[in-house]
């Protein structure tokens, strides 16, 4: 069976936030759009629409109303700083940086608040940094999260292509999966591919690969947004730079199977450049999700600065490898341990205060904007899903006492890793517990949590008060094993400040073009070596916006 769409002016191969921004700035400009996507509709937004929601903005009315000073200056001199570019490809990455900083600290709020999109009034403190000024990481906080969460993100734009669609303006291919662009003279002029089987599987479960026909569809331009490739183990592990390590044998996945890279390699095949596929951005303090939506399916703690952090083998790791402050250098510290895992080490009391989980359906009073069970959290006890996974939860160990502490995580611990000595880590805990009782102390870590908690927003609703670990009134003693998860693709496809992809030669490709994860979220990789947060889905509505807007123009 063959079947073959109409033309029209641009095609947009993928549905998630950076397509339908793409798709509804073309229609806005009154051209004909068809968005594909090889994922059935009810998986529309991708994996915008689980997240947490959080966007990097730079000097907004909720930092001033908590009494934090930011400047483009500023969060320019972080970007920078953590992006650390070092290559002669960082040409275009480097200026969609600051075309994009621009863009946070300017019109980015109130474009995204015309259409209703509006955040929570307590801004965050995310990657807080390897402890210099001119170094990597947030040197305030500047981390908003969406009221609704990644589905508050999401919602404007389907909200504006499904208006499209009513109008006649926009087409939906659900189940259409690109296997080729379509070349001719050098030219993109459009996409071919399989129609898929229909697929009534939940969003985020694999779905059917068995073809059902054939499509070709012509158009002027060609968007492509199919995202990145954390979904895709084996290639994760067969980009992975040395720089971190050797590639762990055991990951979870913080994205679904059908973020596989696919694209990369077709889009790549018809002439565009990839450029820095060896930066990417995974976590270390993932667990697996005790209630699973798809295989292998990993949570990341968002922590706070409290929980004592230990390697494998019972180790604590050193500044500045602290909770919540340097993802990738954390990373690669700890790919010298031999070991795929670590450990937090915690309280009742921090677990309360400290414990977020990333992902929309782990946060159901942001995503519903339950105001209610919100004011819930400010009770005694952690936030109910919190409570799930320390109750079910495979990674959790709970217990009253030290020595019960230890024999839990020595059952939960690897075959071939060392056991979790009792001595050595109470002396541990100890000589750390001493360095509670002064207001100063030569501590880093307990440095930093009182320095965070001079921060408004962390001292309400994200750092517990300093206290001794081996306290009972604080307990009981928590412990987490924590896996590396998979979730960002920082290099990608190379493109200019319009969105077009490039060959080789430097030259746009005419027809093409890139955003979201599949284009380093802008030029090719505009966050470097490090992410600073809440610059992925920002990254997806900004690169979306420019290279929809380009393609309209261009047709």
């Amino acid at each position: 069976m063959n079947t073959s769409l109409e033309s029209c002016d641009v095609i947009v191969v993928g549905a998630g936030l950076a397509g339908l921004t793409a798709a509804a700035e073309v229609a806005d400009a009154g051209k004909k759009v068809v968005l594909l996507d090889q994922e059935p509709e009810q998986s529309l937004g991708g994996q915008a629409f689980w997240s947490l929601g959080g966007l990097f903005f730079v000097d907004s009315p909720e930092q001033r109303r908590m009494g934090i000073k930011d400047s483009r200056d500023l969060a320019m001199q972080d970007w920078l700083g953590s992006a650390q570019f070092d290559r002669e490809e960082d040409r275009w990455p480097r200026a969609w940086a600051e075309a994009y900083v621009d863009f946070a600290a300017g019109e980015k709020r109130a474009w995204l608040r015309e259409m209703g999109h509006r955040v929570f009034p307590v801004v965050g403190w995310a990657e807080r940094g390897d402890g210099r000024a001119e170094g990597h990481g947030n040197s305030v906080p500047r981390f908003h999260i969406t009221w609704g969460t990644g589905p508050g993100v999401v919602d404007p734009f389907e909200r504006r292509c499904r208006e499209h669609a009513a109008a006649g303006r926009l087409r939906f291919g659900f189940r259409h999966q690109v296997d080729d662009l379509v070349v001719e003279g050098g030219t993109v002029v459009g996409v071919r591919g399989t129609l898929l089987e229909p697929s009534s599987i939940q969003r985020g479960q694999a779905s059917s690969r068995v073809g059902v026909g054939e499509f070709e569809l012509r158009a002027q331009a060609v968007i492509v947004t199919s995202g990145g490739i954390g979904g895709n183990h084996d290639l994760v592990r067969k980009t992975w730079p040395a720089r971190l390590g050797t590639p762990p044998k055991t990951m979870v996945a913080g994205v679904p199977a059908h973020v596989d890279g696919r694209m990369l390699g077709i889009t790549e095949a018809a002439g565009a450049t990839v450029i820095n596929p060896d930066r990417m951005w995974h976590y270390v303090e993932g667990i697996r999700n005790w209630d699973p939506i798809w295989d292998n399916h990993g949570i990341r703690i968002l922590p706070g600065p409290s929980s004592l952090w230990l390697d494998a083998t019972g180790k604590r790791l050193p500044a500045p490898y602290f909770p919540g402050f340097d993802t990738l250098g954390t990373l690669a510290h700890l790919r010298t341990t031999g070991y795929d895992y670590s450990w937090f080490v915690l309280t009742q009391k921090i677990i309360e205060k400290e414990f977020a989980l990333s992902g929309s359906e782990q946060n159901p009073d942001l995503t519903g904007k339950d105001i209610k069970l919100l004011l819930s959290r400010v009770k005694a006890g952690a936030p109910g899903p919190v409570e799930a996974f320390k109750q079910h939860g495979a990674d959790f160990v709970v217990a009253d006492t030290l020595t019960e502490l230890v024999r839990g995580m020595n059952e939960i611990a690897d075959d071939e890793a060392p056991r979790i000595e009792e001595p050595s880590l109470r002396s541990l805990i100890e000589a750390r517990d001493r360095e509670i009782d002064n207001e100063f102390t030569k501590d880093a870590q307990v440095t930093a949590i009182r320095g965070a908690r001079t921060y408004r927003g962390d001292k309400l609703i994200r750092v517990a008060s300093p206290h001794k670990l081996l306290d009972p009134k604080a307990g009981p003693l928590i412990a987490v094993r924590l896996n590396v998860l998979t979730r960002k693709t920082l290099g990608g496809l190379e493109s200019d400040l319009d969105g077009r992809c490039l060959t080789s030669a430097g030259e746009p490709l005419p027809g093409l073009y890139a955003a979201g994860e599949v284009n380093g979220f802008g030029g090719g990789g505009m966050m470097g070596y490090n992410a600073l947060e809440g610059t992925f889905l920002g990254g997806c509505l900004f690169s979306g916006r420019v290279a929809g807007r380009a393609a309209a123009r261009a047709v």
